[in-house]
């Protein structure tokens, strides 16, 4: 069975090459549906249960440490293992909210590809 990653991202383009990218990789790819608000995207993970999550932080209507600071919260989402990115180094902040590693854009195909098989090849439980 495939893993699932969940892709937030509000750049079409990007969205779409990074879908192309994963399911060459083999990755089952979803995003969320309907408008992009938080409530929204909340329901999209809970119905697609993904295995990862790749989030940027600025989005259009939601701060991704917001999203991921809800996803934390939440009994039901808060073992998904979820990749920050941004064109902004964010990485402490994002490991301090609580995300499993953090990408700064622009960044090589591979460099996503090696987080994401480490990411879910860990055995051990998120802190």
């Amino acid at each position: 069975m495939a893993h699932k990653i969940f892709l937030i991202e509000d750049d079409t383009s990007m969205l779409s090459l990074l879908r192309k990218l994963l399911e060459y990789e083999g990755y089952e790819v979803s995003q969320p549906e309907g408008e992009e608000n938080l409530v929204n995207i909340l329901d999209s993970i809970r119905k697609e249960k993904p295995e990862l999550i790749l989030l940027d932080v600025h989005l259009q209507s939601v701060n991704g440490f917001e999203l991921l600071h809800s996803i934390r919260e939440n009994q039901n989402l808060q073992n998904i293992r979820v990749i920050i990115s941004s064109g902004m180094d964010f990485e402490r902040q994002s490991e301090n909210e609580g995300a499993d590693d953090f990408l700064l854009k622009p960044y090589m195909p591979e460099e996503l590809i090696n987080k994401i098989r480490n990411i879910i090849n860990k055995q051990e439980p998120i802190k």
